[in-house]
């Protein structure tokens, strides 16, 4: 009954039957950082009359558009998973088993299959679309009469349509601005023929913001923003003397992409084990122990190539040390 029991909890920890009677097949840890990480995309969109903006309204506006990607948010996650280069066998019997799926539960992974894969993708939310101004512009046309000829007794004169420039334009919303701006003083100060107060007043006012504020694009232009948000992750390695890697990159087209792309710029990640770490013990290699590991407790720094973007504490399996747990046989 009891062997019965062993060999069930042996295949639920996904050992094979064959190997339960005999030897039992198990590898030991290694942990995967997992980084989800979030960029907001700003696509920037000039005001048509932008270069008038010192010249009527005395601040200095952007005249070029672009797109540009910053990183807003990273957030990791450690992941265990079976290392298959430290694979192991070991023979049990009816007593050693028991103590063997009990080092399990603490962090070793038995069995053939190991491995711990994690859905990772690219995400583009609907991005929210913005645009200029078009109530209450400046008309593109004006009158102009001009001298078509001249007689004896009188002056015959033309009139017609022409094409207002954009500073024309740029000098009338200019206008409507200040005088936005200086009927909000009155209104704020008592000085109008109406009466505003409570919540009267407060719907005037936003009213008057918003008005302000649509007029001022045409001179400081607008931005509209999405997240993009991508998963990376980064197996560190034992044989690397300087734990330093590049977690993904952040390219001023393509936004979050993966560490192999060279036209983005790379975010560094580099692990610095403490200091304390005890050192590692001395293997005996014999059949009757097990192997397990010692998590190295590392700092975990991201930055990139100015800035230190987040810094925490993460336990490493495989940047730790391996220690033996003999198994007791009656």
């Amino acid at each position: 009954m009891k062997k019965t029991f062993i060999a069930l909890i042996l295949a639920l920890a996904g050992i094979p039957a064959a190997t339960a009677q005999n030897t039992v097949s198990y590898a030991l840890p290694q942990t995967t950082l997992e980084f989800t990480v979030d960029a907001v995309k700003e696509t920037f969109h000039a005001g048509p009359y932008a270069r008038f903006a010192g010249k009527y309204l005395g601040v200095d506006a952007r005249l070029g558009e672009g797109t540009s990607y910053s990183i807003s948010s990273i957030r990791v996650r450690t992941l265990v998973e079976a290392d298959s280069d430290t694979r192991y066998t070991v023979a049990l019997n009816s007593n050693s088993s028991q103590v063997f799926l009990q080092l399990t539960n603490e962090g070793l992974v038995a069995g053939p299959e190991g491995a711990f894969s994690v859905d990772s993708g690219w995400k583009y939310p609907k991005e929210s679309v913005a645009d200029f101004v078009t109530r209450g512009l400046p008309a593109n046309l004006t009158t102009e009469e001009n001298t078509l000829y001249t007689r004896n007794r009188g002056t015959v004169m033309q009139s017609a349509l022409i094409e207002k420039s954009d500073e024309t334009k740029a000098a009338e919303v200019a206008s409507r601005i200040f005088e936005i701006r200086e009927n909000r003083y009155k209104i704020l100060v008592g000085d109008t023929d109406a009466t505003y107060s409570g919540e009267a007043m407060k719907a005037t006012i936003d009213a008057l913001d918003k008005m302000e504020a649509d007029y001022l694009t045409l001179f400081l232009g607008y931005s509209e923003n999405s997240v993009q948000t991508a998963t990376f992750e980064v197996v560190p390695s034992p044989s690397r003397k300087n734990q330093l890697y590049v977690a993904f990159r952040l390219s001023d087209s393509s936004g979050l992409v993966g560490p192999e792309d060279i036209d983005g710029n790379p975010v560094y990640l580099e692990l610095t084990p403490e200091a304390s770490q005890a050192a590692p013990e001395k293997l005996t290699g014999k059949q009757d122990v097990i192997r397990y590991r010692i998590p190295a407790v590392c700092t975990l720094t991201l930055k990139d190539m100015k800035n230190t973007l987040l810094s925490m504490r993460v336990p490493v399996y495989q940047l730790g040390r391996e220690a033996e747990y003999p198994i007791f046989k009656k």
